[in-house]
């Protein structure tokens, strides 16, 4: 058993694809979108965001997460650390999909995050792009995802409140309600 202090990775690990399960199902998410994941590995371990980086916790989430969306066919994309201001890993093919504009610098636990050098390094073909809009959100340790949400974002509640020491929330998107007082939003 593989553990940093009190948290134990495997937990970690079956925390993050619980919860990425979780997510997908309520948000309704199809084959080919997008699901942005923010990550404090320093707020899993019980530190201050930033101020304590543990790599293997950035595998394990990684792993997780890319455990549960894989098989259904959607693309994980994973938010870096403000040092590479807040730039997104994702899949080519994805970046290319979407239109993203790729740039170019290579995560490392110290400018990028744990998280996202875990996903450059366990992604197939690893691009970094500076922003997407996402279908749906894990927001792991408060680092503020919404950036990288389509409009309009929902918050979700599951019942996974925290991943190791780490607060955890949750989003998913729907589209914009235009139009006024006589437009119609559903088909009766």
């Amino acid at each position: 058993m593989r553990q940093i202090g009190d948290i134990v990775m495997d937990e970690i690990k079956k925390l993050v694809f619980d919860a990425v399960n979780m997510l997908a199902d309520e948000a309704n998410l199809k084959s080919g979108q997008i699901m942005v994941l923010g990550c404090s590995t320093s707020e899993i371990n019980g530190e201050r965001i930033g101020h304590g980086s543990v790599y293997t916790s950035g595998e394990e989430v990684i792993s997780g997460a890319l455990a549960a969306l894989k098989p259904r066919g959607i693309y994980l994309a994973v938010g870096c650390c403000e040092h590479l201001n807040r730039a997104v890993v994702v899949e080519r093919e994805a970046a290319e999909k979407y239109g993203f504009e790729i740039v170019s610098v290579i995560p490392q636990p110290k400018a990028g995050g744990s998280a996202g050098t875990a996903a450059y390094k366990s992604f197939d073909d690893p691009v970094v792009v500076e922003f997407v809009k996402a279908h749906a959100g894990m927001d792991i340790g408060d680092t503020f995802i919404g950036m990288h949400l389509r409009h309009v974002a929902v918050p979700v509640r599951l019942p996974i409140k925290e991943i190791g020491k780490a607060h955890v929330t949750f989003a998913k998107t729907r589209p914009k309600f235009i139009g006024g007082s006589r437009a119609v939003y559903e088909v009766k």
